[in-house]
């Protein structure tokens, strides 16, 4: 039998006898009451050695527990009301499941030129879209390794792995690392800009939130994979693993799919057929997750590092010389028509042989002459009379740098930017035989000078122009007034000056790309009227329904005519005997030399009555030149593409030229006054004048006793 002294449950006994030891809590003939206090006193209360304790007052507790939670209640929403109105407002709908699958999906496009050769097909590759049951199973998990390893046991946000992530980012004083799930990865790509910044960050939590109210786990994923991106202008697990290996996804082998997972976080930084050796790096990393994860094992890991994948023959394709053009008309079709378009064939402007020319030709003198002259990059553009592009060449190599210098680029014209200074001066009442002093000019502490440092005296403006005289330019630019300048240049198509800009605009000191400066010499070419380029002549969808086709529209008036006229003559003069002779082929032409401070940019830019074009030629880092100005280099690029874009047309004129203008000069009305006021002061010089002095008389001179001197004559 247990002792009851010895089991911990004696206490709770209910006995009315005293507990050994201890001093009673109540008499000794009352009941047991277990509402009474029975441990030991502090201290002695009206002379007994044990008191009853105050029972704790609850009450107390749960107000305070109440308003703290009340307070933290209030606090959370007026925090969620601040977010909603302040980020949530223009949140994007999130449609159905079925409308998820369609979006976003840019069209696939055939480029044919403008005589209806197929150049290439451009746009989005996404191949087949994936299922996660046909996939080997290493390849999701790949993914789940380099994004989102938890992405199947955390909700739309992972709050453990942007804790994680705010943690390596403070350690190393730098972003290295992101919280942000697969499910947020695609609300951005479906609905969000790129933009890294709070608000971008609180919609795309909000909508990855949204996403999976509408979708299962899986379904998020395989959207994931059918939408991201990997470079090489491809979209989609499947679609990357046709261009870089092949073959569909479901073919992929471990090797394979951890490289492509390896793409996403800089997909053209680590693109396969760019950077093998860094996406390499990458897929050891993959690999090395997927170990810790135990969804390999170490000897799969050993054997996909042993066999690094080989890239498919088609991964190394590129489109050349057309790659610049198409490139830019791929972004103008998608301006037309929008990102979910069915898939397009699209005629260009394009001529591809002298596509082809213009690319051989910037290719083969600057290499030729680039070490002379410092010179390690080039771009040049042409158009015809109606405004169609024939040739968009963006720099010297494509598939070194896709960077379209004929576009993208904005450098300074120098002096090919004069022309509209001068033709702002022929607006003001400026004729091409007005004279003007070419001499040291000084404005403030600027102090343009002539290439050479020499002036001319007085020189007439066509001549002015013709040499390409800083100092004259300069004075013009100051008769005429900058804003007249940038009123001028905007209507002939320039966008990229201020409305007022300051009066180193005439030695063309603001940045213009290349393209707006050949479109506004147009002007000059037609007449005084402005066409706007263009590279898309027809969009049609797969089946041949017509969505878009080129209409030639009116020209837009720009320029009086008369003074387009003097200002090609002008421009003739350029190439027939001042700066510009390099350029001169037998057709009549017009242009304008360039070249900016220091020899950063050299330019010729110039017509025909069929062809404007321009040329650009310099370095990426802004380098300067060894002296090379816009009459050598640039100059000889434009003569070499020019003489092949003619052959075979017929040699014609500006037939539109009108007579240069006859200087006439009013009859002053004072001019009576004056005259008669000028022979009123000779009448009273005359008068007030002494009577001539009469001659001196001159003796003869006295004869003398000498014989007269005899003369023999000359003999024959």
């Amino acid at each position: 039998m247990t002792d009851n002294n010895n089991d911990p449950r004696a206490s709770k006994a209910p006995t009315g006898g005293l507990r050994r030891g201890k001093s009673a809590a109540t008499k000794p003939d009352e009941p047991f009451r277990a509402d009474l206090p029975r441990g030991r006193a502090k201290g002695k209360r009206g002379g007994g050695g044990q008191g009853p304790r105050r029972p704790l007052n609850l009450r107390w507790l749960w107000i305070t527990l109440a308003l703290i939670g009340g307070l933290g209640l209030a606090t959370v929403l007026v925090a969620a009301d601040y977010i909603n109105k302040n980020y949530l407002q223009d949140l994007p709908e999130v449609p159905s499941r079925q409308a998820l699958y369609a979006s976003t999906r840019a069209p696939a496009i055939k480029f044919y030129d403008m005589n209806g050769v197929f150049l290439a097909s451009r746009g989005p590759q996404y191949g087949e879209d994936v299922r996660l049951a046909r996939l080997p199973n290493y390849v999701p998990k790949a993914f789940l390794a380099a994004e989102d390893r938890r992405f199947y046991q955390h909700g739309a946000v992972d709050f453990w792995a942007i804790a994680r992530a705010a943690r390596a980012n403070h350690q190393a004083g730098r972003v290295v690392e992101g919280g942000s799930t697969i499910s947020q990865q695609l609300a951005k790509g479906l609905f969000l800009s790129p933009d890294q910044n709070l608000r971008r960050k609180i919609q795309e939590a909000a909508l990855a939130y949204k996403l999976e109210q509408v979708m299962t786990k899986d379904e998020v994923l395989e959207l994931y994979l059918d939408r991201i991106y990997f470079g090489a202008n491809t979209f989609g697990l499947d679609g990357a693993a046709r261009t870089y290996f092949g073959k569909p996804a479901s073919q992929l082998t471990l090797a394979e799919a951890a490289l492509l997972a390896a793409l996403p976080k800089a997909p053209s930084r680590m693109a396969l057929h760019h950077n093998m050796e860094g996406a390499l790096k990458r897929q050891r990393l993959v690999l090395e997750r997927m170990v810790g994860e135990n969804w390999i094992s170490q000897d799969e890991m050993n054997a996909a590092i042993a066999s690094p994948p080989k890239l498919a023959a088609t991964a190394l394709a590129n489109d050349g010389d057309n790659g610049y053009a198409l490139d830019y008309a791929t972004g103008e079709v998608l301006k037309m028509v929008g990102p979910n378009s069915p898939d397009l064939v699209v005629r260009l402007t394009i001529d591809t042989k002298l596509q082809a020319t213009g690319a051989q030709v910037l290719r083969r003198i600057i290499e030729g002459q680039g070490k002379a002259s410092g010179a390690s990059q080039g771009a040049m553009i042409s158009i015809d009379a109606r405004g169609a592009i024939r040739t968009m060449v963006g720099g010297v190599d494509y598939t070194r740098s896709v960077f379209n210098r004929a576009v993208q680029a904005k450098r300074q014209p120098g002096s090919s930017f004069k022309p509209f200074v001068y033709a702002a001066a022929l607006e003001k009442g400026v004729l091409p035989t007005d004279i003007r002093v070419d001499s040291p000019v000084k404005i403030g502490d600027w102090e343009p000078k002539n290439y050479g440092g020499r002036y001319r005296g007085a020189v007439t403006v066509e001549t002015a122009l013709a040499q390409s005289l800083n100092t004259v330019a300069v004075k013009l630019g100051e008769e005429v007034g900058t804003a007249a300048i940038a009123n001028l240049v905007s209507r002939f198509g320039i966008t990229t000056l201020p409305p007022n800009p300051n009066l180193s605009v005439s030695l063309g000191a603001y940045e213009v790309p290349l393209i707006e400066m050949t479109s506004a010499y147009q002007v000059f070419q037609q007449a005084g009227n402005r066409i706007t380029p263009f590279i898309v002549s027809e969009i049609a969808t797969i089946d041949g329904q017509i969505i878009f086709s080129h209409q030639t529209a009116s020209p837009v008036p720009a320029y009086d005519i008369h003074w387009a006229s003097m200002m090609v003559k002008m421009m003739q003069k350029v190439v027939t005997s001042g700066t510009g002779t390099r350029a001169a082929f037998d057709r009549p032409a017009a242009g304008k030399t360039g070249t900016s401070q220091n020899w950063r940019d050299a330019w010729f830019i110039g017509f025909t009555p069929d062809y404007v074009a321009g040329v650009w030629v310099g370095n990426d880092d802004d380098k300067p030149m060894n002296k090379v100005t816009g009459g050598e280099v640039a100059a000889a690029i434009w003569h070499d593409y020019m003489v092949v874009a003619h052959a075979g047309l017929p040699a014609r004129d500006f037939d539109w030229l009108l007579p240069d203008p006859v200087p006439t000069y009013e009859e002053d009305p004072r001019n009576g006054f004056f005259q008669g006021l000028a022979e009123d002061f000779e009448e009273t010089r005359v008068e007030a004048e002494p009577p001539p002095a009469p001659p001196p008389v001159i003796e003869p001179p006295a004869p003398t006793t000498q014989p007269p001197v005899t003369m023999e004559p000359i003999p024959n």
